[in-house]
């Protein structure tokens, strides 16, 4: 008689390939893949990857399709990241790869967008076979050329474009890959060292896969990758089943630069999937806050996954039931050599506006939009950087800082928005201490910006508010990355907008919201970031709430009364009487 804890068929738990082992390997997959982007934040140089985790990790198979990505990161490099390995295969098919070869691009049309963003791809070997590839990304500090900012004319003023080819070849470097950026960055050290840890973290994703392979017992990841896409993307038909078929429209109007951005879409959800067409968006901006169609594909996915299917995992089998296109030549999908090096500031919209066509398909289970668009300080001195006479900086320290900041998020359904929180892109800020330690700015004010949240029955989140100079006697030079300052995030449902963004100096001088100026020597920069939209009618708000936001300093005691309905005392009371007759008036 068989011993059925001996026989597959009658004890799956045995079977390497049984329902139960399929399921926790694909979480065992996840750590590996965890793991990989967590070694790349601790190996990282530079504050956008050690900080703030502006990056991505992931595992595909050697057909190029992703089978897992880290919970660390961002959703445009994950996303897009997820057709680059195919560019890397076009370019490098496997039949040519050897154990211990590393590639590289930074190219924005077969990465992630735009120049700063290098991705690393590595074919992962076991037993002299090839059974995986690992890919990562993350946001150097500099990459030459005119820097973070959106003056470029062409994607050659933005900094060195490095093509498809190999870091390592047979586990040796290649050094003329590293002169070469050395030669062309302000910050090798950062640059260079964040090259070698996204090369490291695909090194350790790989050893960790092997070690997994072999506890237990498989020689490929055919089977498991094929049960990870088949599950994944019949869990996320069903989930897009549940909603009403139908043709859906949105658009939203955005600062830009030259002129105002309208960015349309239309969405047509069917049985097969959704299809997302922004036909009808602005033409190519003339500045650097275009955007590739592989950024766009990104975040309007995951602004489409958020409402639709937020806990199915995001692989290539997921990704594949959202399908999104751009007219050639427009702002979401500029053509090279178009310039992009600021395309997150229009590119991190598309949530809102795909939550727009979701709103007229679900009513109420979407967000108001929210700032969306990073915030960051970027800021450079020293000898030959700021538009300066040079007797004021011949001992000028020279610097360059990138610390990731944000404005609030909209209000969610059931639930207030978040305050100084990045969303879409999930991105960590960074704290004051860190750029003050690096370089010789100093952060004088860093606070929540007071009734920027749109009122609402559930309120937008809160904007903050910065205020910074220099250490040093002379001037230096801020690239504004900037949006909703113009055309504030919305509320909706009778939700009001949020407050719009401000950038100036403490003398009273407004800066532009995109775009290089020199701040003068001795002067203060503030920055008033964005707050989220409102939900629902300002009016119906839990009185309580307005009372506790009013004690914890997010609104004022005359938003309270004007915009809620609620008369507070000084010390932050009811006033019972005026409110009813506020409420009765």
């Amino acid at each position: 008689m068989t011993d059925p804890k001996s026989d597959p068929e009658s004890n799956p738990i045995n079977d390497p390939l049984s329902p139960i082992r399929l399921q926790i390997m694909w979480d065992r997959l996840i750590a590996v893949v965890e793991e990989q982007a967590l070694t790349l934040i601790r190996t990282g140089f530079s504050t956008s990857t050690r900080e703030a985790g502006d990056l991505s990790a992931g595992v595909f198979d050697i057909s190029g399709d992703m089978l897992a990505q880290a919970v660390t990161g961002t959703p445009g490099h994950v996303n897009s990241m997820a057709r680059s390995v195919r560019h890397f295969l076009d370019r490098f098919p496997i039949e040519e790869m050897a154990d211990g070869d590393v590639f590289l691009t930074n190219d924005p049309w077969k990465g992630t967008g735009h120049l700063h963003d290098f991705t690393f791809l590595t074919p992962c070997f076991r037993g002299g076979a090839l059974v995986a590839l690992f890919a990562s990304t993350c946001h150097v500090v500099d990459i030459g050329g005119r820097g973070m900012t959106s003056d470029g004319r062409t994607i050659y003023e933005e900094g060195l474009y490095i093509p498809l080819m190999r870091f390592a070849h047979a586990g040796k470097i290649d050094q003329a890959v590293i002169d070469i950026v050395t030669a062309n960055v302000r910050e090798p050290v950062q640059v260079v060292g964040d090259l070698h840890s996204l090369a490291t973290c695909n090194d350790l994703a790989c050893r960790r896969l092997c070690e997994m392979m072999d506890e237990f017992a498989i020689a490929d990841l055919d089977r498991l990758g094929g049960h990870i896409l088949d599950r994944s993307r019949i869990a996320a038909l069903d989930a897009i089943r549940k909603l009403p078929e139908g043709v859906y429209h949105h658009q939203m109007r955005i600062d830009g630069l030259e002129e105002p951005v309208d960015l349309v879409a239309e969405m047509t959800i069917g049985a097969d999937g959704i299809d997302v067409d922004f036909t009808g968006s602005s033409g190519i901006s003339s500045y650097g806050i275009n955007v590739p169609l592989c950024y766009t594909e990104a975040y309007a996915t995951f602004g489409v996954k958020c409402i639709v299917a937020p806990d199915v995992p995001n692989n290539a089998g997921s990704l594949a039931t959202i399908r999104i296109t751009a007219p050639k030549g427009s702002i979401l999908n500029a053509q090279h050599p178009a310039p992009v090096a600021v395309r997150h500031v229009t590119g991190q919209m598309l949530p809102d506006v795909v939550f727009g066509c979701l709103h007229e398909a679900l009513g109420e289970a979407v967000p108001a939009e929210g700032t969306s668009c990073l915030w960051n300080l970027y800021a450079y001195g020293g000898p030959g950087r700021v538009d300066a006479d040079p007797a004021l900086l011949a001992d000028a320290q020279s610097f360059t800082v990138l610390s990731f900041h944000s404005g609030g998020t909209g209000a969610r359904p059931g639930k207030d928005g978040l305050s100084a929180t990045a969303f879409p892109s999930g991105v960590r800020n960074v704290p004051v201490e860190v750029t003050e330690a690096m370089s010789p700015l100093i952060v004088w004010r860093k606070e929540y910006r007071q009734d920027s949240g749109g009122a609402g029955a559930y309120r937008g989140g809160l904007g903050q508010v910065m205020e910074l100079s220099l250490l040093e006697d002379a001037p230096f030079a801020f690239s504004a990355l900037f949006d909703r300052i113009d055309h504030p995030p919305r509320g909706r449902s009778g939700g009001a907008d949020g407050a719009g963004g401000t950038i100036g100096l403490q003398s009273g001088a407004t800066l532009n919201g995109k775009g290089t100026q020199t701040i003068p020597s001795g002067e203060r920069v503030v920055i008033e970031m964005p707050g989220g939209g409102g939900l629902g009618d300002a009016k119906t708000r839990d009185p309580a709430q307005v009372v506790a936001d009013a004690r914890a300093g997010l609104i004022s005691i005359e938003a309270a009364h004007d915009q809620y309905g609620i008369a507070l005392t000084p010390d932050g009371e009811i006033d019972a009487a005026a409110t009813d007759r506020l409420r009765n008036a």
